[in-house]
């Protein structure tokens, strides 16, 4: 088994420009090291629903990509890996400014990793709380 025993070189510096959803979406990285991380993304009128507030999925995104860069945080460059499951509670709409996701992670059994993220306003008001377990992909020295 591949022993993740502490930080690795991560370099943030234009990895949502390889990501073309993410890009998309406008995730801002702000951090990611030692299994922690924090993103951002704007309010935007294309990432709300109907009733004017900020749309769950895209809550949902900026959350699971800040526990995927947690975990990147952690992992030898090029290791893949994928979300197997994820829960979002959501707890207050969000109606303008940034979001912020702060997500921590942490080993599982085998190949597979958990974490978490809480979801804030601009107000410091949390918003979602965010639950997943991840998984690496077989034939990486994690079997």
């Amino acid at each position: 088994m591949m022993p993740v025993d502490g930080p690795r070189p991560f370099d943030l510096e234009g990895w949502i420009a390889t990501a073309p959803f993410e890009d998309l979406v406008g995730l801002v990285i702000d951090s990611a090291a030692d299994g922690r991380a924090e993103l951002r993304v704007p309010f935007r009128v294309k990432l709300s629903q109907g009733g004017g507030v900020m749309h769950g999925g895209a809550l949902t995104t900026l959350a699971d990509t800040s526990v995927a860069m947690a975990i990147k945080s952690l992992l030898p460059e090029g290791t893949i890996f994928a979300t197997t499951e994820l829960n979002t509670t959501f707890l207050a709409p969000v109606k303008s400014g940034w979001v912020r996701a702060v997500a921590d992670v942490s080993r599982g059994e085998g190949r597979n990793f958990v974490g978490k993220a809480d979801v804030f306003d601009e107000q410091e008001v949390l918003v979602a709380r965010f639950n997943s377990n991840f998984r690496v992909a077989r034939g990486q020295g994690f079997d």
